[in-house]
């Protein structure tokens, strides 16, 4: 490792912090003013680490006693050889030391668009919000038209989307050092007009052709299509980690799928989101065959040989439960003649 030495402060998931230039060696480091790295770590040392050289010129992180130590791989350490991707922690401070030879990762293609910023895709996004907005509204209308009404469907959508944008647009500035307003704002004009056309698309399918798993299940696509807007969030602010982000999506997708089956299954019994189609379209709609009346009535039949030793089973159960508990009284009531 080659003069001059870089000392490189890391965040917790490994990210770059800070670094600080040395010249030459031995390296104090500690929390104390008099060390050449100062960590202003209230878990670090006044003097907890000294980092120099070995004679065939390897680094050496040597603890200086501290309280914490230095931990490297989960373990605590006297003394670490320091390579240019070694990474310890002194305290609650994580850094790594590199020397001016060590060796720069090929550049990475710049896949950010930075045609596609500013009042284009923020007007766009605040747009599809507007159209979704009032789509939804229109689709499940049911009172007289009132134009007021319809106006202040699409106020509060513009303005419930802008505070959305706003969010994402300030981790954008505290985590990447830019806004990128209009970007987020289209990433969630993109998400609810995928979201709203889905709905319609799965509903008129479902009733087309007899595909109810597509309402029964149809939540989970918009659990998938909210998962996909805030990896296209987190990309944005951070593109140089997809496949973090990408796990990130997957975990949030799992963690809410699973709730949605968890909470249908409490209040109806069943994972699905409704217990039979609800959607109503117009007969020309409808693709599928029609079916027999000696189809309905095997349906019907079925159902009620189900239902039947459902109540059976209940009645079964109910009635065990009965003499258990006139067991228990009787035998209360010879423990009191004793």
């Amino acid at each position: 490792m080659r003069a001059p030495y870089f000392i490189e402060i890391l965040s917790a998931n490994g990210d770059l912090l800070q670094r600080q230039q040395f010249a030459s060696l031995p390296i104090r480091l500690g929390r104390g003013y008099d060390n050449d790295l100062i960590l202003d770590d209230a878990h670090a040392g006044a003097e907890h680490a000294v980092l120099d050289a070995y004679d065939d010129g390897h680094l050496m992180l040597r603890d200086l006693g501290s309280r914490n130590g230095t931990v490297h791989a989960g373990k605590r350490h006297s003394s670490v050889i320091m390579s240019g991707d070694t990474v310890v922690r002194l305290g609650q401070t994580t850094l790594r030391v590199r020397g001016a030879d060590h060796p720069v990762a090929p550049e990475v293609s710049d896949t950010t668009r930075y045609d596609w910023e500013g009042a284009k895709p923020a007007l766009a996004g605040l747009g599809l919000v507007a159209v979704t907005a009032l789509l939804s509204n229109w689709l499940g209308d049911i009172q007289r038209f009132d134009a007021v009404r319809y106006l202040l469907v699409i106020a509060y959508g513009l303005a419930a989307g802008l505070v959305w944008g706003a969010v994402w647009a300030l981790a954008n500035r505290l985590f990447s050092g830019g806004m990128r307003f209009g970007r987020h704002l289209f990433i969630l004009g993109a998400g609810l007009a995928t979201m709203e056309l889905w709905t319609i698309a799965s509903r008129v399918v479902a009733y087309a052709w007899s595909l109810e798993a597509l309402t029964r299940y149809g939540s989970h696509v918009l659990v998938a299509i909210v998962c996909t807007m805030i990896f296209f969030h987190l990309s944005t602010i951070k593109p140089q980690h997809p496949r973090r982000f990408a796990t990130t999506g997957l975990v949030l997708f799992l963690l809410g799928s699973g709730f949605i089956l968890i909470t249908n299954l409490q209040a109806k019994g069943s994972p699905a989101d409704e217990l039979y189609m609800s959607v109503l379209l117009p007969p020309a709609v409808r693709q599928s065959p029609d079916h027999t009346v000696d189809q309905f009535l095997a349906n019907a039949a079925r159902l009620k040989a189900a239902v039947d030793a459902e109540r059976g089973k209940a009645l079964k159960d109910g009635a065990s439960v009965t003499s258990d508990d006139a067991d228990s009284d009787d035998d209360d009531d010879d423990d009191g003649s004793e």
